[in-house]
C-alpha cells in the first residue's frame, strides 16, 4: 500500500508520527513531502529567532546552508524509520499564507498523482503554527473524494509545542498507534534533528515527547503510542484492516 505523509517542516514528520512510520514501512510504501524549508521564519542564521522581520543577503546565505542541511537531517532521520522517498519544496517558512493557496494545493495534488495513496497522514486543522494549518487545508483540498481518487483515508497527528499551544484546545484522536516497540527508534531519528530539539520542560524535549507517547499508550492498554484523529476514511468492503 502507498502512503504519503504531508508535513510542514522537517522534523513534524517525526515528532508527529515517528514511531507510526517505523511500524507500517516494515510492510507499505510511504513517501513524504515537505511543504516549507523551517528555517527563515528565525530570521537569523545560527538556529537562533530574532525579533526583526527584515534579513541582509548575508544571513540569507547562511540560512539558505542551513535549509540544505536540514533536508539532509530529515533524509537521515527518516531511513532510521524506513522511510526512503522523500520531496522538499522548499517554500518560506511560516510564511505558506503569502503563497497562492492554490499553488500549495497543485504540489500536493501532484504528488497525490504520482503516488497513488491510499492513505495520507498530515497535520491537525486547530495548530498554532500557520504553515500547519495550510498543510492540512491543501491536503484535504487536494484529495477531496471524487470518484476515481486513490486516496481512502486521511489522518491528522499532533505536533507537539505546536497543536498543543493552539487554544482552545481541540486535537481529539479516536486513533492509537501502538509503538512500544518503536519508541526508541523515534527518540534515535529525532537526534537527527538535535538543533529543533529543546531541553526539558520544553514540550519539543526527548523527555516530553517519550512522557506523551507513554501517556497515550496508558489510556488504551500501550506501553506507548502516537495519537490521530481520523479525519475521513471511504470504507469499500470491510475484508481488510485499515492498513492492510
Amino acid at each position: 500500500m502507498n502512503i504519503l505523509v504531508v508535513s510542514a517542516h522537517p522534523d513534524d514528520e517525526i515528532i508527529g508520527m515517528g514511531g507510526t512510520l517505523k511500524k507500517l514501512s516494515k510492510k507499505h510504501n510511504i513517501s513524504v513531502l515537505f511543504l516549507a524549508e523551517g528555517i527563515t521564519a528565525r530570521k537569523k542564521s545560527g538556529h537562533v529567532n530574532v525579533p526583526n522581520y527584515e534579513v541582509d543577503n548575508i544571513e540569507k546565505k547562511k540560512m539558505q546552508r542551513e535549509i540544505e542541511w536540514r533536508n539532509n537531517n530529515a533524509i537521515r532521520a527518516l531511513k532510521l524509520v524506513g522511510v526512503k522517498n522523500t520531496k522538499f519544496l522548499n517554500y518560506p517558512d511560516n510564511e505558506l499564507d503569502t503563497m497562492p493557496f492554490l499553488k500549495i494545493v497543485k504540489s500536493v495534488e501532484k504528488e497525490i498523482c504520482r503516488i497513488k495513496p491510499k492513505i495520507i497522514f498530515t497535520h491537525h486543522y486547530n495548530d498554532l503554527n500557520v504553515d500547519h494549518r495550510l498543510a492540512f487545508e491543501s491536503t484535504i483540498t487536494a484529495s477531496r473524494p471524487l470518484e476515481g481518487s486513490p486516496v481512502n483515508s486521511i489522518f491528522s497527528f499532533e505536533s507537539i509545542s505546536s497543536t498543543d499551544w493552539k487554544l482552545p484546545y481541540s486535537f481529539k484522536p479516536n486513533v492509537f498507534v501502538d509503538i512500544s516497540n518503536e519508541l526508541k527508534s523515534k527518540i534515535h531519528a529525532l537526534s537527527e534533528y538535535k538543533k529543533e530539539m529543546r531541553k526539558f520542560p520544553h514540550p519539543r524535549s526527548k523527555d516530553t515527547i517519550e512522557a506523551v507517547a507513554k501517556r497515550w499508550g496508558s489510556l488504551y492498554g500501550f506501553h506507548a503510542a502516537e495519537a490521530f484523529e481520523l479525519v475521513t476514511s471511504r470504507i469499500k468492503n470491510f475484508n481488510n484492516s485499515l492498513f492492510s
